[in-house]
C-alpha cells in the first residue's frame, strides 16, 4: 500500500504572504479546495484564486476581533481525524466534518514586533494562538496531513504533487518535525520576552532556539560534525553577508566572532587581528591602514592565516595591507567598492559585511555546554573609564599612560585568562594569555615583543616604555615584577588580592604607576 496522500482540501492562513498566490493557484489548478481566513483569503480573492472563507466552511463566524476563527471542531476535527479508524470517519460524517489534507500556516510576527520595540500590548496581540494549534494538530496527524510552516517549503510540496500525485510519508514526517521546531522556537521567544519584562535573567525554564544558517564541513576537527545556528540579530557573524571567498569553517566562525566583538570595544578606527580566538594584535589610529601597521607590528608571525576585524567601512588602503599576507577572513560593518575590488584579487579570502557594529555594553546571555547541561551568563558588558580607576601608587599615570592603560584593559577582556597585555601609543605591543599562572603570561608577552622588535629591526623591545594590563589581580608581586622587567611604566589591574600591599610596594619601589579598576575580566 502506498504511503502517498493526495491533497483534496487545504487550509491556508499565513502572516508572511511570500509565495502565497502562486502556491495557492497551483493547488487550485489541481482541484484542491482552499479554505482561508482574513488577510490570506483577501489576497487570494484579489489574485483571482478560488477560496472559501473558514467561517463559511464551519458555519461559525470569526469572533472576538478574529481571536477565535479556526479554534472550532469543524477545523480541528478535519485535521486530527484519522482516516484509517472507522470510528473517526463515522464521527466526522456524523458531525459534518470534512477532512483537511494540507495546512499551510506561518505565525503572527511576534519576534519582529518585539525587535522593533513595540509596546507591551502590541507584543501580546502578536502572540499567535490559532496558528500554533493548527500547526501542532497537523503535525501530530502527519500520517494523513501535510503541514507547511515556511514559504520555502511550498515548491517541494508542489513538486511532490506534480510527480507522485501526493506527499510521501517521509516528506510529511520531516515537515512535521520542522513544524514542531518552529512552534518550539516561537514559544521560546515568547517565554524569553516575558522573562525580560519581569527583569528575570534566569527563569525556571530556559529555552534556546536557533535557525540553521549553515551546515559546516566539520567542527573543530575533521571527525566532528558541526552547524551554525543564528539566535538573534546582534550585528556580527549572524547578520553578515559573505561577499566572496570559500565557505567558512567552524573555527572561522568562532575566531571571526571573537575578532568582531573585540574590535567593537573601540571608538577610533581600530583593527583586531585574531588567531585561535585570541588577539595577536590590536591597534587604534587615525586610519585603518595605520591601525593595521601598528597591530601587525605587535606579532608579525601569528597573523598569517588569521582573522581581521575592522570597526569602520573597509577602505582600499587597509584592504591592500591586509590582503598582502595570507588572511582567512575580513569582517567589517561595510566596505567601499575599491576595497571590494582589492579583496576580489584573493578569491579564497572571505569578506563578511555585517551592516553594523555590536554594542559592547549591550546585555543578553552567552552559553557554554557542559556534560548534561549548559552554563548561562550575561555578556561581559563591563567597561572601565578614566573616572572609574583608583590610583594606588605614589606616582599617578600620565595622561598618555592612562589612555594606553584603558586601551590595554579593553583588549585584555578578549584575551584568554590569565591575560596580560602590553600597550603603547594605542596599540598592543605584547599579548600573553591562556597560561596557568600570570607570571608565564607576562613573560610570554614580553618574549613575543622582543621577537617582534627583532623582526622590525628595532633597537629595543616593544614593551620598553609601555603600559601593562592584567585581567585579574596579581596574587603575588612576581607577575608585576616580570612586567617591570619588560619595561612597563604603568599598570592597570582589578586589585583585590590579599597581597595587594606587596604588589603596590613593588610598583612604588620601581617608580611605576598603578591603578585599580575593581572589575575583573576573566575569559576562560
Amino acid at each position: 500500500m502506498s504511503d502517498t496522500v493526495s491533497i483534496r482540501r487545504a487550509l491556508i492562513s499565513v502572516s508572511d504572504k511570500t509565495g502565497l498566490v502562486p502556491f495557492a493557484r497551483a493547488l487550485a489548478d489541481r482541484g484542491v479546495e482552499i479554505l482561508s481566513t482574513g488577510g490570506s483569503a483577501k489576497a487570494l480573492r484579489e489574485a483571482g484564486v478560488p477560496v472559501k472563507e473558514v467561517s463559511d466552511h464551519t458555519g461559525f463566524p470569526e469572533i472576538m476581533d478574529g481571536r477565535v476563527k479556526t479554534l472550532v471542531p469543524q477545523i480541528h476535527g478535519g485535521i486530527l481525524g484519522r482516516r484509517d479508524l472507522p470510528e473517526h470517519v463515522a464521527q466526522m460524517q456524523a458531525h459534518n466534518i470534512a477532512p483537511i489534507d494540507l495546512v499551510a500556516v506561518n505565525l503572527y510576527p511576534f519576534e519582529a514586533t518585539v525587535a522593533k520595540g513595540a509596546p507591551f500590548e502590541d507584543c501580546v496581540e502578536n502572540i499567535d494562538i490559532g496558528g500554533p494549534a493548527l500547526i501542532r494538530a497537523a503535525a501530530k496527524n502527519h500520517d494523513f496531513v501535510t503541514v507547511l510552516t515556511d514559504p520555502d517549503q511550498y515548491e517541494e510540496v508542489l513538486a511532490a504533487l506534480a510527480g507522485a500525485g501526493g506527499t510521501s510519508l517521509a516528506l510529511r514526517r520531516r515537515l512535521a518535525g520542522e513544524a514542531y521546531a518552529r512552534t518550539a522556537a516561537y514559544d521560546s521567544a515568547i517565554s524569553a520576552w516575558f522573562a525580560g519584562q519581569r527583569g528575570e535573567a534566569f527563569p525556571k525554564r530556559l529555552s534556546i532556539a536557533g535557525s540553521l544558517r549553515q551546515t559546516l564541513r566539520y567542527g573543530e576537527n575533521p571527525h566532528q560534525a558541526a552547524a551554525f545556528y543564528a539566535t538573534d540579530a546582534r550585528p556580527g557573524v549572524a547578520t553578515a553577508v559573505q561577499v566572496q571567498g570559500k565557505e567558512l569553517s567552524y573555527n572561522n566562525f568562532n575566531d571571526t566572532d571573537a575578532a568582531f566583538e573585540c574590535v567593537s570595544e573601540f571608538e577610533a578606527p581600530t583593527i583586531a587581528i585574531i588567531k585561535h580566538a585570541t588577539p595577536c594584535g590590536v591597534a587604534s589610529a587615525a586610519t585603518l591602514a595605520e591601525a593595521w601597521d601598528a597591530a601587525f607590528r605587535c606579532d608579525p608571525v601569528s597573523p598569517y592565516g588569521g582573522i581581521v576585524a575592522v570597526n569602520r567601512v573597509l577602505d582600499a588602503a587597509a584592504a591592500e595591507k591586509i590582503a598582502a599576507i595570507f588572511t582567512e577572513v575580513i569582517i567589517a560593518p561595510d566596505a567601499d567598492e575599491a576595497a571590494k575590488a582589492v579583496v576580489a584579487r584573493k578569491k579564497n579570502l572571505r569578506l563578511l559585511l555585517t551592516g553594523g557594529m555590536p554594542d559592547p555594553a549591550s546585555g543578553g546571555l552567552t552559553f557554554r555546554s557542559l556534560s548534561g547541561g549548559f552554563l548561562a551568563q550575561t555578556r561581559d558588558a563591563g567597561r572601565v573609564g578614566a573616572a572609574d580607576v583608583k590610583v594606588v601608587t605614589k606616582r599617578a599615570p600620565t595622561d598618555a599612560e592612562l589612555a594606553d592603560l584603558l586601551f590595554a584593559f579593553r583588549v585584555c577582556k578578549h584575551v584568554k585568562s590569565n591575560a596580560i597585555v602590553y600597550a603603547k601609543g594605542g596599540a598592543t605591543v605584547g599579548v600573553g594569555g591562556g597560561q596557568p599562572n600570570r607570571v608565564d603570561s607576562a613573560r610570554i608577552a614580553a618574549w613575543k615583543a622582543e621577537e617582534a622588535a627583532k623582526a622590525a629591526g628595532l633597537p629595543e623591545r616593544l614593551t620598553q616604555g609601555s603600559v601593562v594590563a592584567s585581567d585579574a589581580f596579581f596574587p603575588f608581586a612576581d607577575g608585576l615584577e616580570a612586567a617591570i622587567a619588560a619595561g612597563a611604566t604603568a599598570v592597570i589591574q582589578p586589585g583585590g588580592s590579599i597581597r595587594d600591599a606587596d604588589v603596590i610596594a613593588a610598583a612604588d619601589a620601581a617608580g611605576i604607576a598603578m591603578v585599580f579598576t575593581g572589575m575583573r575580566h576573566f575569559r576562560h
